[in-house]
Formats: structure tokens, sequence, C-alpha cells
């Protein structure tokens, strides 16, 4: 017996498949474009989506014909949507976070309901990229498949739908939309009676853990599953890959260093405040029990390291190459020792919180002729370690203690950027056994689910491993204290001249 976890992101998906032991046993993955139909528009085909999915789900089944899977989870992208017809068929694309064409919609609700109203009940800092807006836009500007949608699917219910024909989303996600009451569990008829949106065109929602119904045998056939199998209810990629990481108490939070860098720490109670708000941090349901969570992030992690990477790095990938090793691993090689006063904004596509400026744009600031790519390279990663402490700092401003924390994602590869980590963040960080942690999140879920493991608190006690630890050099974290008071003035000093830039 063996439990899965399907992982649908933004560019691609996984199926990872885990023995009961929480060893990792197959894996797939599957990429498929974003389609760019207008510009700021960003959509997924939900055929070639869901083609992928199948795809991948094939490919593990055919490796563990010995070891079948009993149950599976979905792990998603947040706020993405599909207009589904009564038959489950789509009328549109999927319309992905960033697709930019609601700011007309963020504009509506701050001017008639205002942020604090919203974030009191939905515990989401105003925004345009949820699901509410979406829908509304669908109602405004594509009238015709407005009336046309039996549901309007985000990736987890979509997913859960097409296995079987019950449209269901968890907790997590359904709080990604705006349109869900954090604190009453439910959907909010105050935010969708403003908002002049059916509730009869949303899904059931479910506490992460529930379970929806078995792969229908069609389905299971076309997919290779060899036994029924039992789909339930997951959650949101973030809190799944803290529940992944072990993450369920509040003295510690999941740091995903991939394409963003996030910081998603586990809370026993909500934090509905103004200093939560101020910073822009939401907060919504883990999927861990009745435990709530948050999110920092930094837009550019691993993003604006790929950029550096793809920029000034040619001789490095080409080393790569030739011995058969990560390009990154040899970037890190060359980063320099000393910390000196040259610094990245990293906000190449804007800032992600706690100011959420999607008008500020990146610089580089203290550049003299000596400066070579060590310097440069020191300078990217330091940056990117100071905008996650600026979270950090937020976070524990607004009564979030983070103790330490677990690192997931690329940049969990890295014993040379862990250590970094520790040393700005003045905290322990930790890397675990496993690494597809969203993926494991979800197929801990669906193992509790049909009584697998007598609780989520017992199966992370018992089968989430750190593998390893990073403490703080005290002496680094003194270095990094006078260059971090530094970095927080670059956004304040910049931001007239970057809105200006960006008009």
């Amino acid at each position: 017996m063996s439990l899965m976890g399907l992982d649908i992101g933004t560019t691609g998906c996984k199926a990872v498949v885990f023995d009961l032991e929480g060893r990792e046993i197959a894996k797939a993955y599957r990429e498929y474009p974003l389609r760019h139909p207008f510009v700021g528009a960003a959509e997924l085909d939900p055929s070639e989506v869901w083609d992928k999915v199948c795809g991948a789900i094939r490919e593990v089944n055919a490796l563990v014909p010995s070891d079948p899977v009993r149950a599976l989870a979905v792990s998603s992208q947040g706020e993405t949507c599909v207009p589904v017809d009564s038959q489950g068929r789509p009328l549109h694309n999927f319309v992905v976070t960033f697709d930019n064409r609601t700011i007309e919609q963020q504009d509506w609700w701050a001017s008639t309901v205002g942020a604090n109203k919203l974030f009191s009940i939905t515990g989401m800092p105003l925004h345009s990229m949820y699901t509410i807006n979406k829908v509304m836009w669908f109602k405004r500007h594509r009238p015709g498949i407005y009336r046309a949608t039996w549901k309007f699917l985000c990736c987890e219910d979509y997913a859960i739908f097409r296995l079987t024909g019950i449209p269901a989303l968890d907790y997590s996600m359904a709080a990604r939309t705006m349109a869900f009451d954090v604190d009453k569990r439910r959907w909010s008829d105050k935010i969708l009676d403003l908002a002049d949106i059916d509730k009869k065109k949303l899904s059931q929602v479910f506490p992460s853990g529930a379970a929806v119904g078995l792969v229908a045998p069609e389905a299971a056939e076309d997919l290779g599953f060899s036994a029924s199998v039992t789909v339930v209810t997951g959650g949101h990629d973030q809190p799944c890959g803290a529940l992944g990481a072990g993450v369920i108490s509040s003295e510690s939070a999941m740091n995903a260093t991939g394409t963003s860098d996030v910081i998603c720490p586990a809370l026993a109670e909500p934090i509905i405040s103004e200093a939560m708000l101020s910073s822009n941090f939401c907060c919504y349901p883990h999927v861990f029990n009745d435990y709530y969570c948050s999110i920092g992030f930094n837009l550019t992690g691993g993003l604006l390291l790929r950029w550096y990477r793809d920029t000034f790095c040619a001789e490095e990938v080409s080393i790569a190459r030739r011995t058969g090793r990560d390009p990154y691993d040899v970037i890190f090689e060359s980063i320099g020792p000393e910390t000196r006063d040259l610094f990245f904004l990293p906000h190449f596509v804007g800032s992600g919180t706690p100011t959420l400026d999607s008008k500020s744009r990146g610089a580089i600031l203290g550049l003299t002729l000596d400066v070579g790519k060590p310097e440069l390279a020191r300078a990217v990663v330091d940056s990117i370690n100071y905008e996650m402490r600026l979270n950090i700092e937020a976070m524990e401003n607004a009564g979030i203690a983070i103790q330490k924390l677990h690192v997931i994602g690329g940049g969990a590869k890295s014993p040379k950027w862990l250590q970094m980590k520790a040393d700005v963040f003045g905290k322990p960080v930790c890397v675990l056994e496993h690494t597809e942690a969203a993926a494991f999140g979800a197929a801990l879920l669906a193992g509790q689910a049909i009584g697998v493991y007598p609780s989520l608190q017992e199966a992370v006690s018992y089968l989430i491993k750190i593998r390893m630890n990073f403490e703080p050099d005290f002496r680094n974290i003194d270095r990094h204290r006078e260059r971090y008071l530094r970095y927080k003035r670059i956004y304040p000093l910049l931001k007239k001249f970057n809105h200006d830039l960006a008009s």
C-alpha cells in the first residue's frame, strides 16, 4: 500500500508516491506553458494541465505495481480558477494568480468595502490576485461565460472533480479566493452578496484531509490505478509544504526557497490585527487540524539567482555541463567569504510582503570597479536573505514568534546558502530527509483520511526526520546587522523613483 501526493503548480505538476514509512518510491514531473493572450494576462490551458497531470500519474503508477496507491490528495497553486459547464467542460482557460486583468476589481473592493473590513472577514490583505476578483471579471466582461458556468473551480477542486465527479475544495484553498470567512470556516455570504456572485457556482468546502470519494472506475483504468483509490482534500501548496516539513507548532516556520522565497509559520490561533494587515500578511486555515498559517514572501528568490546565472554565468554553466554538476553549486563555490557594501533590491517583478508594491523595481547599489562576479553573487544571496529577514521581523512585530526555520525547495540543496540564511536570520535553520514537502504533506493528509496514521501529529513526529542543522555563527550575525540596517533604507529611498519609472 502506498500514498500519492499530487502537486499542481503554475508551470508544472508532480505526482509523488510514498510508502507508509514516508519514503519516496516514485516521482514524475510534467511542465506546461503559460499563455498570454493579451498584455498582462496569464493563463493555462486546462486540457493541457490535465493531460500533464494524467501523464505524471500514469508514470508513477507504472513504477509501483507491487505497492499500489490507496489514497491521494492534491497540493496546488492558489487563486487560479477555471469556469466549467454542467458537464465539467472548461469554458475558458485557467486564469492564474498573477494575471493582472482584475485591477479594477481590486479598486472596487478598496472603495466599496475597504481593506480593513475585507481582512477582518477573509484574512486576506486586499490584492487583485484572489479568485473572487476573477469571477467578478468574468461576470462583467464575459457575461455569457458567467451565465453558462456551473462551477468556478480552482486547481484542487478541478483535479478532485476530474477524478471523482465531485467538486470539493479544502478550507485553505477556499480562503485564497477572498470569498471565505476564516473565522466561521465557510463561504462568506457577505462577501458573495457584495460581489453579486451566486454561491452555487462555487464548490462545497471541507477541512483538509477529508475523504471525498473514490477515483471513478473509468478514470482509474485510464490512469493505471490497480485498486479503489480514495481521493482526499489536500490544500494550498504553502501550508501543504509546511505540513510536509513538519511545521505544526507555533515555534517553527517553513522557508520554501524556489522561484519565490516564502516563509509560512503555523499559528495556534488566528491573528487578525492591524500589524498583520499593515505588513500585508494573510491569515487563513492551515491544513493541519484547526491551526492557521500566514505567508511572507519575496517574489524573486530563486528567480533572481536564475537571472544572475543566465546573465553573468555562462562560464559556470559550461563548467557544470562538462563535469555533470549543478550550475548553482559552481556559482556558490565562487561566492566570496567577506560581506561588503554591495546590495541588490530584489524587486525585479515588484515586491512581495511586507510592502507588496507591484510598482517597485530591482536595483544594484554600491558598484565599484573592483566588483567582480564573486562579489555580485554574494550580494544577490545576501540581499535575498535580507528581504526575508524583513518578513521575519515584521511577523515577530505582529506577534508571530519564529524560533526555527525548516527549509525546503531548491535552496535547501546548498549548505552554503543554508548557513548564510542562519547567519542573516539569527535563527537555526534545518533541512529534512525528504525534498518533496508539498506532495508529502498532501500524502500525509491522504493517509490520515483512510486511517493509515492515527493522527497527523503522530505521523509528523514519526516520519519527518531532520537531516542537517545549521546554527547561526554569531561573528557573522554582527557583520550582517549593520548591513541589514543599510538594506532596510533602500526601498524607502527608491520608492518614488521606481513608481515614476513604472508609470
